[in-house]
């Protein structure tokens, strides 16, 4: 299972920093034809991006399009879903017709380009009030759609910045205005069995404190990785979305101190002054076999 820490963000109409991007140690590379792009300079952007799939890169290369209301979907999606491309990130996405709609065309265009039907990964972003109310529906799609074939959605991601726009929010720097929507947005992901999201940016360049703070909020909230707009940003949220070796040091002699009670026919312990049960002792195995399989890769 690839690991899905660090979503690093790339102007797709800025050669220099698309090629910067494909060498630096980030899970995935999003190659951007929405928010960072002119509109009058989109249409010529695709080009550049189908070009960008085709180079050298460390880790796995999505394609950011514009959201399915705008006249750019369409074409951002034919001219670069290609060869080279590991996902598409759709932004915007406010009801499970969205996806279908989407993932349809991608699958078709799947077939044109000799891809695996349902190889390239669909992320829909939650960043406006009607997605965020409709995240249960959005991320339940598989499951209400008319048509048959695999299902590329494996995660979604929430965009802070443009649900505190859409809602006129003022966000302070611990953020807690956006803590309920990304509450929701961990809780519908489990409740429709995909997996955990990924958190929004950070654009708070010059608050180190601060990000450290919002990247344990996010990991012990429920994300499992973060996008980023600066490559300074990779390297804490790489370290970030991994458990410490405090934690798995705990998780050890949770296990091992549980596995001796149930021996004794105990199903209540205390660890370090903490009660635990069964629920505490599945979360702490849990833990140690996932960085067990990231150790594995």
């Amino acid at each position: 299972m690839p690991m899905n820490r660090s979503f690093l963000f790339a102007p797709g109409n800025v050669a220099r920093r698309v090629e910067k991007a494909l060498t630096l140690d980030t899970d995935v590379v999003i190659l951007d034809l929405e928010d960072s792009v002119a509109v009058s300079d989109k249409p010529a952007t695709r080009k550049l991006v189908a070009e960008a799939l085709k180079s050298p890169r460390r880790g796995r290369c999505y394609v950011r399009v514009n959201a399915p209301s705008t006249p750019f979907c369409y074409a951002d999606l034919v001219e670069t879903l290609l060869p080279g491309a590991d996902g598409v990130v759709l932004p915007k996405v406010e009801s499970a017709a969205d996806l279908h709609a989407i993932d349809w065309l991608m699958a078709n265009l799947e077939r044109e380009q000799g891809i695996a039907e349902g190889s390239i990964d669909l992320i829909p972003q939650i960043e406006t009030a009607a997605g965020v109310q409709r995240v249960e529906r959005i991320l339940q799609a598989r499951n209400l759609r008319p048509y048959r074939g695999p299902w590329r959605v494996k995660r979604a991601c929430f965009g802070a910045a443009d649900y505190a726009n859409d809602l006129g929010l003022s966000p302070t720097l611990d953020e807690p205005e956006l803590a309920d929507a990304r509450a929701r947005i961990v809780l519908a992901s489990r409740a429709a069995g995909v997996e955990a999201p990924i958190d929004s940016p950070w654009f708070h360049f010059k608050e180190a404190a601060a990000f450290a703070r919002a990247l344990e909020r996010s990991r012990r909230g429920g994300f499992q990785g973060r996008c980023c707009v600066h490559p300074d940003q990779i390297g804490p949220v790489n370290d970030a979305y991994r458990p410490s070796e405090a934690e798995l040091a705990a998780a050890e002699r949770i296990v091992t101190a549980f596995a001796e009670a149930e021996k004794r026919g105990a199903a209540a312990i205390q660890v370090d002054g903490q009660m635990i049960d069964y629920p505490v002792a599945h979360r702490a195995q849990a833990l140690l076999d996932a960085v067990r399989q990231i150790k594995g890769k």
